[in-house]
């Protein structure tokens, strides 16, 4: 498995054991969790929407690219769907690699690339009954920042 789109909570442990490998002397984690804010609203859940027939080819896709692209051996990410509650993993990336310099380089590519070609749509609800459709087309625009991070 490289990339799916899960409707089950993720399971982080066994991701981890997925890119295990005894050549390995480094593994990169990221995830994603439910936050409890974004943009100046009090988040309560939110919820994905994704076309996996789509996601599924370009997350594989995304995957490829990172492994032929960085000195890595393994590489795996999974995306949630459905309504996630706060703290919950919304996306999973684990990369396993001889050396730490190329895990940390494949993993920020495939989240990076995950956040901006995926077909995945978020819905936001917020504690006061709102809840909208929320799209971050500057992601995609290299140096954009969220809170001081630039995006790459």
């Amino acid at each position: 498995m490289k990339f799916a789109v899960s409707d089950r909570p993720i399971d982080a442990a066994a991701i981890r054991k997925a890119v295990a490998d005894a050549h390995c002397g480094a593994l990169v984690v990221f995830e994603g969790w439910i936050r409890n804010h974004n943009e100046g609203q009090e988040v309560e859940r939110l919820e994905y929407e994704v076309y996996r027939p789509l996601a599924e080819k370009e997350g594989i896709k995304i995957i490829d690219e990172a492994i032929a692209r960085f000195a890595i051996s393994h590489a795996v990410c999974i995306h949630r769907e459905g309504v996630l509650e706060l703290e919950d993993i919304a996306v999973i990336v684990c990369v396993s690699a001889a050396h730490r310099g190329p895990a940390f380089d494949a993993c920020r590519y495939i989240i990076d690339h995950a956040k901006t070609r995926l077909p995945i749509w978020k819905k936001e609800h917020y504690v006061t009954g709102v809840s909208e459709w929320v799209n971050c087309e500057q992601c995609a625009e290299a140096g954009h920042t969220h809170g001081g991070h630039v995006n790459e």
